[in-house]
């Protein structure tokens, strides 16, 4: 019984986080380690920043030195090879020139950035120069991107109001050197959620339900993770972002609604114990 418990729990891929750190325990490195964790997967990290914060925002942010995040990145690497790599927050121009010269290091080829900016309460995670990188030169060497609607508006210099507006964005973003984007329409004032996932030969628009809940911190985090995790193990991009949509709607779903403001997703949803231990 427990050989067989034992094969079915058994790692499919290693993925390597670079992020920031969450301490209420719903978006971050905390978030992705527990989302990797709960498809199968096993998680390394390089933690680029130490929030302080709850689920009624953010206190402080302590930035981590550039040099140890690529210290991080690196060491770790050398010593189990990541099959995929999620980029979360790099709130400064050097941590993301650090990052870059990490990635061209470990020739890693999956690679997934959320470009985190504003935390789900309003305070901003990042400087107008480390957004500029990001424009310039980090989207470049990314397999997907994945910003949501402010994210995009940042990144490309257009307000989205609508679907039509989301498409538009996800085009410039081509035109900037993304080689595919799926932006995120959790902002938009609508009765569904729409979210987009474009390249240069393909096209597709993801219709989920809304729940009305305040419980959604760190469903960007989430999601970007989910997709980095079933595309490690072999799915296409745009299948492991259909896969990682329906991840965090069922997350959305079963949350534990904890704390007093924007609680966070319940995670573990998808685990199922079916044997006890005595």
């Amino acid at each position: 019984m427990l050989k067989d418990l034992l094969i079915k729990l058994k790692l499919k891929s290693k993925i390597l986080v670079i992020a920031g750190s969450d301490s209420s325990g719903g978006a971050g490195i905390q978030a992705d380690i527990k989302t990797i964790t709960s498809l199968g997967s096993y998680a390394m990290t390089a933690i680029t920043a130490v929030t302080v914060q709850n689920t009624k925002g953010v206190k402080s942010v302590a930035s981590i030195s550039p040099n140890e995040i690529q210290n991080q990145i690196t060491f770790s690497a050398q010593d189990i090879k990541p099959d995929a790599i999620k980029i979360g927050m790099l709130h400064s121009k050097l941590v993301i020139k650090k990052v870059l010269v990490s990635l061209k290091k470990l020739k890693t080829k999956k690679i997934v950035l959320d470009p985190v900016m504003v935390a789900k309460g309003g305070a901003r995670l990042i400087d107008k120069e480390a957004v500029k990188l990001i424009k310039n030169d980090l989207i470049q060497k990314v397999s997907l991107i994945t910003p949501n609607i402010p994210e995009a508006e940042v990144l490309t210099g257009c307000k989205i109001y609508n679907k039509e507006d989301m498409v538009f964005a996800a085009n410039e973003l081509i035109k900037l050197g993304a080689k595919n984007v799926l932006i995120k329409g959790g902002h938009l004032n609508a009765r569904k959620v729409t979210d987009i996932f474009l390249n240069k030969s393909d096209f597709k628009i993801f219709t989920s339900k809304r729940y009305k809940t305040n419980n959604t911190h760190g469903t960007g985090c989430t999601l970007s993770s989910a997709i980095t995790t079933f595309f490690s193990c072999g799915k296409s991009l745009k299948r492991a972002c259909e896969l990682g949509i329906k991840y965090v709607n069922l997350s959305i779903l079963t949350n534990p609604k904890y704390g007093k403001g924007h609680g966070p997703v319940n995670h573990i949803h998808s685990i199922e114990i079916k044997k006890k231990f005595k």
